[in-house]
């Protein structure tokens, strides 16, 4: 197959594979916030004239957002198809540089070698990553004694989740946790058991943020076997939740009722939220080395800035910048500038709480959705 055509029969399995997701945001058009009857949920481009069919896949960190935006697109484009399937940045990237899908969703920027590949894909145009879902990463525990929120440093989790720190009432957890009576009990860490970029960023703060700890290199995929693990967001934060003495990390959007831990930063502790995170976000650069219309960021993992939330996951769009047919052109520029709009980024922190895009990185994603082309 030619990777720079989409497969007919690669899009058809995405779309059975995100059927349950169409249905799911299909019943519930109408409860999304600003997803019908305003201003500022409709697409910028092409308004109800658009028809046709757009195929995703990718990460699951950004399903409650994905459904959010789903329903205003289609609600504002009622001849328009959008399809997505949550099954894992790895798998949405690989699905996108086979041609199985229109976009991706990837909690992780493409390596040189996808990229590589995506040139070939994309017609030699070349693909755009486009940082429009922001998220703080929760540490999340299951301590049903434990009331109040505890307090950890990066070596401290770092120590957790290398194996490090094997108890609940460890001398390095209770020093940071002063007055807080931890039980008696043997930790259990969740990991993901899938590639997944949330895993990659965990990991990235770990080896920034505690480097004499953990040594292991950043990565999708768990550095450990043998360990607790579960597909998934959905998987991880069931895991946890099963049972007592669990701890994993998960798009805070899932947290719930589990506890969740405020991370050291500098002198203080910060719990997890949307303006914590995107503090980080616009502190961060363009990573070196990346094209033109390409916004795969630098996160600065090790920030001691005050508010700062550095256990951040930022979710690329992954698109070709240039399509074989203006069709596609018309609905991947409507689609991604939705996303981008104010309205659009309103409408999926409604869902998923996370972090609204800063207006300068609006500006930036604009100019790179306006270089889509259609392929010469």
């Amino acid at each position: 197959m030619k990777l720079n055509r989409t497969s007919r029969g690669a899009r058809a399995g995405v779309v059975v594979g995100a059927l349950a997701l169409t249905l799911a945001a299909c019943g519930s058009d109408n409860a999304v916030p600003g997803a019908a009857g305003g201003e500022s949920s409709a697409p910028a481009a092409g308004g109800s004239e658009l028809s046709g069919e757009l195929v995703g896949a990718g990460a699951s960190s950004q399903e409650s957002a994905m459904e959010a935006w789903r329903a205003g697109f289609q609600s504002a484009n009622p001849d328009v198809s959008v399809s997505y399937d949550p099954a894992g940045s790895g798998a949405g990237r690989t699905q996108f540089l086979e041609g199985g899908t229109d976009f991706a969703g990837s909690d992780a920027a493409l390596d040189e070698e996808e990229l590589a590949t995506a040139e070939e894909r994309c017609f030699g145009a070349g693909v755009t990553e486009l940082p429009l879902y922001i998220s703080p990463i929760a540490v999340i525990y299951n301590l049903p004694e434990v009331t109040e929120q505890l307090q950890m440093s990066a070596a401290t989790i770092a120590g957790i989740f290398s194996g490090a720190i094997t108890n609940w009432n460890d001398p390095a957890i209770a020093a940071e946790n002063e007055g807080v009576t931890l039980p008696d009990l043997a930790i259990t860490p969740v990991n993901r058991s899938d590639e997944s970029g949330t895993t990659e960023n965990f990991t990235e703060y770990l080896a920034a943020a505690a480097p004499e700890v953990w040594t292991e290199e950043p990565s999708g995929d768990w550095p450990f076997s043998g360990t607790q693990s579960a597909q998934g967001t959905s998987g991880v934060v069931q895991t946890v939740e099963g049972a007592e003495g669990t701890i994993g990390y998960a798009d805070a959007s899932r947290a719930g009722s589990l506890g969740t831990v405020a991370v050291k930063v500098g002198e203080e502790y910060v719990p997890f939220s949307p303006e914590a995170a995107a503090a980080v976000v616009d502190a961060s650069p363009v990573a070196e080395g990346r094209a033109e219309h390409d916004l795969a960021l630098e996160l600065e993992r090790d920030t001691t800035e005050a508010g700062a939330y550095p256990i951040v996951l930022v979710s690329y769009t992954i698109a070709c910048l240039a399509y074989e047919e203006q069709e596609q052109v018309d609905l991947v520029k409507a689609w991604l500038t939705y996303l981008a709009s104010e309205g659009g980024q309103q409408a999926a922190a409604g869902a998923a709480g996370n972090a609204p895009i800063s207006e300068t990185l609006r500006e930036q994603v604009t100019a790179a959705i306006g270089a889509i082309t259609l392929a010469s």
